[in-house]
């Protein structure tokens, strides 16, 4: 090929590239440098990127969609900035106006942007691990379908010496192109949640299990060997019930326990999307 002619299509690609996700939340971060709405929205979510990216927890997440009064509010303050005709009022509503639906949209795909870049399905915050800690307080948990271990990380930092055991299959990590299984956070065992179970029942006094998949039945297995063994162990499961997560048998079957210490596992665990994912304890 044409050298010139080459250049010119490695250009082309290079402009035609989407711009990384945190460019583009940094972005429109100056853009509504005026507007605290939109402001506290973005910069949480960079916060939490900047810890994720640190090896940190992130803290807790606001509701990151843009409110439905925004724009209203949005035409007032550059009308009460601005007189009457000033061409520069008009081009800032006309930029900021534009802009709006691109960064609602961006926010809300929050979530896709930490499982892509940092294997978190469950949004696995600094506060829910301490609620999680003084559930299990120093007693031996296993870790299913742990992913890229965040959850099994974050006990082991407040509790050091507590026996942890993180397991996945890591069956997804053979996805083509998946990048977000070469990035553990600690060492994860390579075993189903069925042979986890097998290996470490008589050794462990809770079971973790984050957003087991929605299209298997193998959170409602694993739920079937619990109760089939000598063990009464229980089940501390994240998830949204009959949504994004976990089988409809499961969700079926599950026998739900309540109380004080279980309500005060969701204290922090706030929805900050269209998911309502909850914490729920399992028999």
């Amino acid at each position: 090929m044409n050298p010139k002619k080459l250049k010119q299509l490695k250009k082309r690609a290079r402009q035609n590239r989407p711009m990384p996700y945190i460019t583009q939340l940094n972005r429109y971060r100056d853009l509504f440098h005026a507007d605290p709405k939109v402001l506290v929205l973005i910069n949480n979510a960079l916060e939490a990127d900047r810890l994720l990216a640190a090896g940190l927890p992130p803290q807790q997440l606001p509701y990151l969609q843009v409110p439905d009064d925004f724009q209203d509010e949005l035409f007032q303050r550059i009308n009460n900035t601005y007189a009457m005709g000033d061409p520069a009022g008009d081009a800032e509503w006309n930029q900021l106006s534009a802009a709006l639906p691109k960064v609602d949209k961006l926010l809300r795909d929050f979530r896709d942007y930490l499982e892509e870049r940092y294997g978190m399905w469950a949004y696995i915050s600094a506060p829910l691990l301490k609620d999680l800690a003084n559930f299990t307080g120093r007693a031996p948990v296993l870790e299913v379908m742990a992913g890229n271990g965040y959850i099994s990380k974050g006990l082991s930092r407040l509790h050091p010496s507590q026996t942890i055991y993180p397991t996945d299959s890591k069956a997804w990590t053979r996805e083509k192109n998946n990048q977000t299984g070469r990035q553990p956070v600690i060492a994860v065992e390579a075993l189903d949640a069925l042979s986890a179970f097998e290996k470490y029942a008589a050794d462990i006094q809770y079971i973790i299990m984050a957003w087991s998949p929605d299209h298997l039945t193998i959170d409602w297995e694993l739920l079937q060997a619990i109760r089939a063994s000598d063990y009464d162990i229980p089940l501390i499961v994240i998830g949204e019930k009959y949504g994004a997560t976990g089988s409809k048998q499961f969700w079926d079957n599950a026998d739900y326990q309540t109380g004080p210490e279980i309500e005060q596992l969701n204290a922090h665990f706030r929805p900050f999307d269209l998911i309502h994912d909850q914490v729920y304890v399992v028999k």
